[in-house]
């Protein structure tokens, strides 16, 4: 069993995580939703498969973010994957920017699910909240595929690499 770490150990760990995470190249997502509860969206890089049989998808949300509440109540959402083109786009929704601003930004259609999809995205995971579990400071996410939307596979991949935005083809 591992000893309670004292208040400084702890912080220290939280720094030396954060430092290591910054390690692991990650791809950029813009993760939207629409529904009764309105329309938000927000940047990612915890995203990550989970099964291909049924396709599902995990995304890390933080519970405190002023958008998490919105995800909660509509329960679906839609992972667009960033071409290196959308970076601008991603400071975005990853800022204190409206959400109208937000969507004012990109070319959006409507999703099966009602979710925003970004037109020119590199991949659109179009998906259903399955669960919710609750982890620290977020919540993961389990979230079942209902629709893909591949783009233009010639395009470079944002990415996000040591607290810097990188493109990768």
């Amino acid at each position: 069993m591992t000893p309670e770490l004292t208040p400084e150990e702890a912080e220290a760990m939280r720094l030396a995580f954060r430092q290591g995470m910054s390690q692991l190249a990650a791809a950029v997502h813009v993760v939207t939703t629409d529904g009764s509860a309105g329309i938000a969206g927000f940047t990612a890089s915890a995203v990550c498969s989970v099964s291909d049989s049924p396709p599902t998808l995990l995304v890390c949300l933080n519970r405190s973010s002023s958008v998490a509440t919105v995800f909660e109540q509509n329960r679906v959402l839609c992972v667009n994957t960033l071409t290196h083109q959308h970076e601008a786009l991603s400071r975005a929704f990853g800022g204190t920017t409206s959400q109208t601003e937000r969507f004012a930004a990109g070319k959006w259609v409507t999703a099966a699910t009602g979710a925003p999809r970004l037109v020119d995205a590199l991949v659109s995971f179009d998906c259903e909240v399955v669960n919710i579990v609750e982890a620290g400071s977020h919540w993961v996410l389990l979230s079942r595929i209902v629709d893909i939307a591949h783009g233009n596979a010639d395009q470079a991949a944002l990415v996000y690499f040591r607290r810097r935005y990188a493109a990768i083809l």
